[in-house]
């Protein structure tokens, strides 16, 4: 009863819970318990299929009982530096690809994965492995593949008789129209706008904003290129302004079109898509003398890793493992945080005929292209903050293109 009103209340809140996953204590078992914790950030759809998920598990592992703590993004990353500093984070849990350098830079921050054998690492390539190791060591395996896709509302672009933008150049025209209503032809909030003004000065000037090393390669002209482009895109109507962008504008139309992730495609359009409308991931945006694909980087969507301070490995692993691999979680999870890259979970989705939705159009959309890695670095929040400060410094002409390129160099170079 108890995770029944829990379920209940996962709907009407995206408050920090925390809470056991056993809806019942145990009475009348022989079978000595081992307790162990597991968090994750999500919505509550995302919520929900995982309590169900650890209901199953429980059920078919009695000895292992499972505490759960899980929240909504926000809150979620500012809790979990200070678990991690304090060693109080939980046995098993999601991480973000970027906390893999912060948190364990020399392979050490997390538990060896290689090292539990109840883990089955032979459903995944070694390309795919590659991603969270550090320094020889598997700390933590992606549960999917994640890219920055640009997705429309074609219902609004037909009324409009406009076609679905490919180049900047078509957003701009479609802007031209759109905008005597208010609309939007595309929009993004801060990391997306940061990631799609790197895709554009990456094409624009033929160079990567990194070297494969992880240090700066834009020079001031680059940068300068990012804020000028930046204040094109908001005074000619392309895409709100970062500061004033709002979510649920895309519920109310005023924005024909978004950049997210593809692991945030039903998030950001399950509404309109209930309502009707037909949501489309569309191609990159590319200059006309360049391909789509060009500059957009691709990362692990989100990753489980095992916490090094737990002292319950073993059962730790048992349940990463079948978070990850467990036909039960298949059916669970579908394609909600992207298509799985076990391919044991695949085998069962096909199986089950679940690969379909915009979701699984934006991870087909985006295994056909060849994307770079996405650095960490490029993910950084403090990074996109001073980007923004300075260009908002450069909107409102506190600051001229030169001085806040110079400017934003110098901080950018902090972070390399």
């Amino acid at each position: 009863m108890r995770n029944k009103n829990l379920k209940i209340l996962c709907l009407f809140s995206f408050a920090i819970m925390f809470t056991s996953c056993k809806s019942q204590p145990i009475v009348a078992k022989q079978t000595q318990q081992t307790e162990i914790s597991f968090s994750w950030w999500g919505n509550d759809s995302r919520n929900l299929y995982t309590l169900e998920a650890i209901e199953k598990f429980e059920e078919l592992h009695p000895d292992i009982a499972v505490k759960c703590s899980y929240s909504e993004w926000s809150g979620y990353e500012t809790r979990y530096k200070i678990q991690m500093l304090s060693a109080t984070e939980a046995d098993v849990m999601q991480i973000n690809y970027g906390w893999l350098d912060q948190y364990s830079p020399d392979g050490t921050g997390y538990y060896d994965l290689y090292t539990l054998p109840e883990m089955h690492t032979e459903y995944f390539s070694e390309d795919v492995l590659q991603y969270g190791l550090r320094n020889q060591h598997l700390c933590a395996i992606p549960i999917a593949m994640n890219a920055e896709t640009v997705y429309f509302n074609k219902t609004i672009y037909d009324q409009y008789h406009l076609p679905i933008p490919e180049t900047w150049d078509d957003l701009f025209q479609a802007a031209e129209i759109m905008q005597k209503d208010g609309i939007f032809p595309v929009s993004a909030a801060s990391k997306s706008a940061w990631l799609y003004l790197i895709a554009y000065a990456e094409q624009a000037s033929g160079k990567t904003i990194l070297t494969e090393d992880g240090k700066l390669n834009f020079s001031q002209k680059e940068i300068k290129l990012m804020f000028e482009f930046y204040q094109k895109l908001v005074q000619e109507k392309v895409l709100p302004q970062v500061d004033f962008y709002q979510r649920l504008d895309l519920d109310q139309e005023k924005y024909a079109g978004s950049i997210a992730w593809v692991s945030d495609a039903v998030n950001y359009f399950g509404k309109a898509i209930e309502n009707g409308r037909e949501i489309i991931a569309g191609e990159y945006t590319h200059t006309e003398n360049t391909q789509a694909g060009n500059g957009w980087y691709a990362k692990p969507a989100t990753m489980y890793a095992i916490s090094k301070n737990t002292e319950t490995p073993k059962e730790a692993a048992i349940l990463l493992d079948y978070l990850l691999n467990s036909p039960e979680m298949a059916e669970l999870q579908g394609i909600e945080k992207g298509i799985p890259l076990s391919s044991a979970v695949q085998d069962v989705l096909k199986e089950k005929n679940l690969l379909s939705g915009i979701q699984y159009e934006a991870s087909q959309k985006m295994s056909g292209s060849s994307f770079g890695g996405l650095n960490p670095i490029l993910e950084n929040e403090e990074l996109i903050d001073d980007f923004f400060a300075v260009a908002n410094d450069f909107l409102y002409q506190v600051k001229d293109a030169d001085t806040a390129a110079d400017e934003f160099l110098n901080m950018f170079q902090t972070y390399c």
